[in-house]
């Protein structure tokens, strides 16, 4: 296999476990559709207002995904990811688990996937948003950014109009931090999501399942904020380590 095929293959391996995203698109209600409350979709957008206005941040994440056999047997498996973001275009993300870590740098002129183990890196020349750099790497290279959603909610990108049904489902303390607590019905699938309750409405959980498949498989994210983070902007620009190889990141067929 040619190095360059095997480093695309290895570096489009999803940062984040195959976990469907929350934002998926769907058709509007018809009028056997569940109801909508107004509260609970105001809610989501507090919360998108909230998010786009943070200028500089750390996400953290512990992600839980099934995987559902042939046979309808459910395997299990974990991954965490460490985001660092300076709004409006600059990120850097690392994506551990037991099988690889990759790690993602996006300066605002060029992003670069790297693969630590086996030190190879790519590197593509993109200008836009957060918003539009988390659409162009799964669309153009199947590449999915851990906790993708944040840079959604709160634009265009994320329109509450497709959602089918949506409830207050009371409250719950994530990680000590009494939150609200939202259902939503969105197309094939249905997601939860814990925001904490007060004035910072941060996301603190989020639960999709997945209607599609009849095992229902889910994904679980428990989310952990600093709004202080003591990074310096020079972590968003990768410096390619020594003995590493840049090689070509391949665009799906037909992107």
């Amino acid at each position: 296999m040619k190095q360059g095929l095997l480093a695309s293959l290895l570096l489009a391996i999803a940062l984040a476990p195959p976990l469907a995203r929350a934002q998926a698109a769907a058709p509007p209600p018809t009028m056997s559709s569940p109801a909508v409350d107004p509260a609970a979709i105001q809610a989501l957008k507090d919360m998108g207002a909230h998010l786009q206005g943070l200028k500089r941040f750390r996400v953290s994440t512990e992600l839980t995904g099934e995987r559902v056999l042939a046979d309808g047997q459910k395997l299990q498996h974990t991954a965490s990811a460490v985001i660092d973001i300076a709004h409006p275009n600059r990120l850097r993300a690392r994506m551990s688990s037991a099988r690889s870590v990759r790690e993602l740098f996006y300066d605002g002129r060029q992003a670069t996937l790297y693969s630590p183990a086996q030190k190879f890196y790519s590197t593509v020349e993109f200008s836009g948003s957060l918003a539009e750099l988390v659409d162009r790497l799964e669309q153009r290279y199947g590449v999915e950014v851990p906790l993708a959603d944040l840079f959604l909610w709160g634009t265009a990108a994320a329109p509450a109009d497709g959602i089918e049904s949506a409830m207050n489902a009371g409250q719950d303390f994530i990680g000590g931090e009494l939150c609200d607590h939202f259902a939503f019905r969105q197309g094939k699938l249905d997601w939860q999501i814990w925001i904490a309750a007060g004035g910072k409405p941060l996301p603190r959980k989020l639960v999709i399942t997945n209607r599609a498949d009849e095992a229902r498989p889910q994904s679980v994210s428990l989310i952990e904020w600093q709004l202080k983070p003591g990074f310096p902007d020079s972590i968003f620009t990768f410096v390619p380590p020594k003995g590493s190889k840049s090689v070509e990141l391949r665009a799906l067929d037909g992107k």
